[in-house]
């Protein structure tokens, strides 16, 4: 059989893993976003480059009132971020654990809940406004939700979202189109992912992503507790397609290409530039507040 992926033919039981992203190091220039428990970053995407400038957008897995849910973040390389709040109008989400851009949509978004709820908004004029909230489908009570993402195909806009999993059990991998007119998806597909590293008291997805060529970037990481101590890997870790019959599909590799490691934050955010190598990651060390950095682990 010969699946299409994002507009590649390959043979269906091939599956391509990244083998040329450039290897990031513990030697990233972190750097802070914030102080304690309520600053870390769950969730982030790219809004914007100006110069060696990148503007992000991120959310916080924050739960009471009077506590920020979406910030504005602008990396600098050797320069400390220009953090700006951005105010949420409307009904305010409990743990925010991800967020992505809507293909074709200016300044529209999905930030998504850790019981499936997502939030679809519109961002403007440092002011976040709920378009539509809508609910994963298949969703599980027993499931903790830490990573969703979107690109568009020629065959319409895939969606794939993640419970991250803990220690023994595997993380779920779903993807299924998704009509951004409606809110509506498609027929579901799943796999599972156990991440080789952390070790102890892992979350084997705390984010993903996928390329302009359907590759899946993952983020896993370890997390003991509130005052860590943390480490977090970076996985190439397989691909989503759609089939013949023009349904979503993810396949998962049985080895997959570890990108990068870090030791002492959480990484549970992370996106690319369009058409390069470089990424921004971000951490929610809990106590420790959060930090962002920029490394080379993009499939373009």
């Amino acid at each position: 059989m010969i699946k299409k992926v994002f507009g590649v033919a390959i043979a269906g039981a091939a599956l391509v893993v990244p083998t040329t992203a450039a290897r990031a190091a513990d030697a990233v220039d972190w750097q802070r976003v914030g102080e304690g428990i309520t600053s870390g970053i769950s969730g982030i995407v790219v809004d914007g480059r100006d110069g060696s400038a990148i503007d992000t957008l991120a959310v916080r897995d924050n739960k009471n009132p009077g506590e920020s849910r979406l910030v504005a973040v602008r990396y600098r390389p050797d320069a400390a971020p220009r953090v700006r709040p951005v105010e949420w109008s409307g009904e305010l989400p409990v743990d925010l654990e991800a967020l992505d851009a809507v293909p074709g949509r200016n300044h529209e978004y999905v930030a998504l809940a850790s019981r499936g709820t997502a939030y679809r908004i519109h961002v403007e004029k440092g002011t976040a406004r709920i378009v539509s909230t809508f609910r994963l489908p298949g969703n599980s009570s027993d499931a903790n939700y830490e990573g969703f993402a979107l690109s568009a195909t020629e065959d319409g806009i895939v969606a794939v979202w993640a419970d991250r999993g803990q220690d023994d059990r595997p993380a779920q991998l779903t993807t299924a189109k998704w009509n951004p007119a409606t809110n509506a998806f498609g027929e579901r597909d799943s796999a599972e992912f156990s991440a080789p590293c952390p070790h102890k008291d892992v979350r084997h997805i705390s984010d993903v992503k996928i390329s302009a060529s359907g590759e899946l970037t993952v983020s896993s990481a370890s997390d003991p507790g509130d005052d860590g101590p943390y480490d977090s890997a970076l996985y190439g870790i397989g691909r989503v397609s759609v089939g013949d019959d023009g349904h979503a599909e993810v396949s998962v590799s049985d080895e997959p290409h570890r990108l990068a490691a870090f030791s002492g934050h959480k990484v549970e955010a992370l996106a690319c530039l369009p058409g390069s190598r470089e990424g921004i990651l971000g951490t929610d060390d809990e106590n420790d507040g959060g930090s962002i950095a920029a490394a080379g682990f993009c499939s373009p």
